[in-house]
């Protein structure tokens, strides 16, 4: 059997030596291209930096439940859009591996993992932790914007038997969501917090199923905080 293709994807390069790099990952149904465009219109201009480069890969289209199997730009498939149903971990794990090569792409160009940081939107963060905490305990980060995990999460039981230390997770949630509630995420972050990882909750008080500039803004702080620019 062939190997799947690479995810295409769209990308930020920095003004100066390539030292770090960012991977993130787009809300269900959108493409890389379209959440790079989303915040470009929040920030007026790219999320850009002096050495890091910014990559924004796009799910590749397959059917979606919760559209009634109609195909969609997803990272996995879902039974529905639900903390307390199971995760449908063969798409989720087949998914781990793309991305594995996409990270892989960026070791090959001389970036070594702890200068590595992927997050996202919605889907795109709850991929991000799934990518993170069970695969690659070794990146310098997680971010998640809007997003959760399941109940039973796999991230949960491999944490469980975890001895490591963890990558950090930068999480904000809008109080206002009413698409992936604010509950939902407060129990990820509580959850993720009593297994060892060191994370923050930013929380912004009415903001919908959104991003909003004040949390990007936070984000980039957070982001250089973690991949300074080497001496």
């Amino acid at each position: 059997m062939a190997a799947p293709a690479a995810l295409q994807r769209s990308v930020v390069s920095p003004a100066g030596r390539h030292t770090a790099s960012l991977i993130f990952l787009h809300g269900s149904g959108d493409t890389g291209q379209g959440a790079r465009a989303w915040i470009k219109q929040i920030l007026n201009q790219d999320m850009a930096f002096q050495h890091i480069k910014v990559i924004y890969p796009t799910a590749p289209a397959r059917p979606y439940t919760p559209m009634k199997g109609a195909f969609s730009n997803v990272w996995f498939e879902r039974y529905k859009i639900s903390n307390d149903c199971p995760e449908h971990i063969e798409s989720i794990d087949s998914m781990c591996r793309r991305l594995t090569d996409l990270i892989n792409d960026e070791v090959k160009n001389g970036i070594v993992k702890n200068r590595i940081l992927i997050g996202g939107f919605s889907m795109g963060g709850g991929m991000a932790m799934h990518l993170a905490y069970r695969f690659h305990q070794d990146l310098a980060g997680v971010f998640a914007l809007s997003s959760f995990l399941n109940k039973d999460s796999a991230v949960y039981q491999a944490l469980k038997r975890n001895e490591t230390v963890l990558p950090e997770l930068f999480q904000c949630h809008g109080t206002a969501d009413d698409l992936v509630l604010y509950s939902w995420g407060e129990e990820t972050n509580k959850m993720l917090k009593s297994l060892g990882v060191s994370t923050s909750l930013r929380t912004f008080p009415n903001l919908n199923h959104e991003l909003s500039r004040p949390e990007i803004e936070e984000l980039k702080t957070w982001i250089v905080k973690k991949l300074p620019v080497e001496a």
